[in-house]
């Protein structure tokens, strides 16, 4: 057992045959090219030529997107100067925030593909202006700080665009959420109901659009009385709209979305409107995979 243990160093104990130590670091670093950023830093730990090999830029080029330069092109050029590829991974899967800071990307830390968040600030909200109908409540529990509040209101609508060089991938497109108003009182969370109504009535049409003409759709009752779905008051619910695949960074990718309740026969109110997230869920390979099934 102890034997087996020292062929994990680089050699100075008592071990007597190779050890991993003695793997080459251009080895290593073709490895690493399959594993995921947290398994190799997870490994770079083992030794000498695990570490170099952690720390090459021909690994971390392989996991950064391959339009990482349209990334930093959102940073001031003094954030990633001079930087190797594997900081410039670091920097990256930090939100960059864009638009006023109403928009932020990253990339993942374990797939390297980007992601998208857009706040409610960021959207174009039917009566946002007028307090009576909305307000906005800063909070702790949006990633941007602050959420849009919908007291009453009987034209509901909230809708939004992006255009971003995107790189290829399967995206999907989701809306964050939330059934009555919160506060903190006394440090713990509480929630009030008093303006949440008419959302049960009638369903809310969600829909989105793409620049290459791909569109999806989608209603979802935000409560549902008769099935007795309270657990979505005072929940912060994703509600998924539909994917979307971009199979190439150029031209940009424009997404259109919109979340609706036009019906004017009844108002409905008690609505925390959070953001909008774009998601990678796959890639164009897998795409052309299912497709070509189908037609099978």
């Amino acid at each position: 057992m102890g034997s087996s243990l020292s062929n994990l160093n680089d050699g100075n104990g008592l071990a007597m045959g190779p050890s991993l130590g003695d793997i080459p670091e251009s080895c290593v670093a073709c490895v690493f090219m399959y594993l995921t950023p947290p398994e190799i830093c997870n490994l770079a730990r083992l030794n000498r030529s695990f570490r170099g090999a952690a720390s090459s830029d021909s690994v971390w080029e392989k996991k950064l997107p391959p339009n990482y330069q349209d990334l930093l092109d959102l940073l001031p050029p003094e954030r990633y100067h001079s930087l190797s590829k594997k900081d410039i991974f670091a920097v990256l899967s930090r939100p960059i925030p864009f638009d006023d800071d109403n928009k932020e990307l990253w990339i993942d830390r374990v797939t390297g593909r980007v992601c998208m968040a857009i706040s409610a600030r960021g959207m174009a909200i039917t009566g946002i202006e007028d307090r009576r109908y909305w307000n906005w409540i800063p909070t702790e529990e949006s990633r941007f700080h602050v959420v849009a509040y919908l007291q009453q209101i009987w034209w509901f609508e909230v809708d939004g665009t992006v255009r971003f060089h995107l790189p290829p991938g399967i995206y999907s497109l989701s809306f964050r959420i939330h059934l009555g108003r919160f506060t903190k009182r006394l440090g713990r969370r509480v929630c009030h109901f008093e303006h949440t109504h008419g959302w049960d009535l009638k369903p809310v049409r969600f829909s989105l659009s793409t620049s290459d003409g791909q569109e999806a759709s989608c209603e979802y009752y935000l409560e549902d009385v008769e099935s007795e779905e309270q657990h979505k008051r005072g929940c912060w619910i994703v509600y998924r709209v539909g994917e979307f695949v971009v199979t190439g960074s150029e031209p940009s990718t424009e997404i259109q979305w919109s979340m609706k309740q036009i019906d004017c026969t009844h108002s409905k109110g008690g609505l925390c409107v959070d953001s909008v997230f774009i998601n990678p869920i796959g890639d164009v390979k897998e795409h052309k995979k299912k497709a070509f099934v189908k037609e099978a």
